[in-house]
């Protein structure tokens, strides 16, 4: 079983910048794909980003985030700048272990494990 715990939101105006970190338990980190999903009130969940051999992003980052992760630290991140109002959400950490080519990695159906979340806030 692999635990995932979400840290770094908080409350931030727009156009600031936050940065969330996800800490992994479990021996095989460099073996998941990991990704980045939220939620925002009365929404379903929503891919944001993902990287195992490849980076992917969401539409409407539009080049405002970047994921990377530090395998050493069991730790994957999520760098977000100009941040808008629309972006208020609770991010949650995901990790997917799957053959090569199988599913889909912006599908939350992809992911065996989930973090608790945490919450963003951007005011206007």
């Amino acid at each position: 079983q692999v635990y995932l715990a979400e840290s770094g939101g908080g409350l931030v105006q727009a156009g600031g910048s936050l940065r969330l970190s996800c800490a992994a338990s479990g021996d095989s980190f460099n073996r998941y794909a990991m990704a980045w999903f939220r939620q925002a009130p009365g929404k379903e969940r929503e891919f944001v980003s993902a990287i195992s051999w490849s980076t992917y992003y969401a539409d409407f980052v539009k080049g405002r985030f970047t994921i990377f992760r530090d395998n050493a630290e069991k730790t994957v991140f999520l760098e977000m700048n100009s941040l808008k109002p629309e972006d208020t959400a609770v991010y949650y950490c995901a990790a997917g272990l799957q053959p090569f080519g199988v599913g889909d990695q912006r599908d939350t159906r992809y992911y065996n494990y989930w973090g608790q979340g945490t919450q963003v806030t951007v005011s206007s």
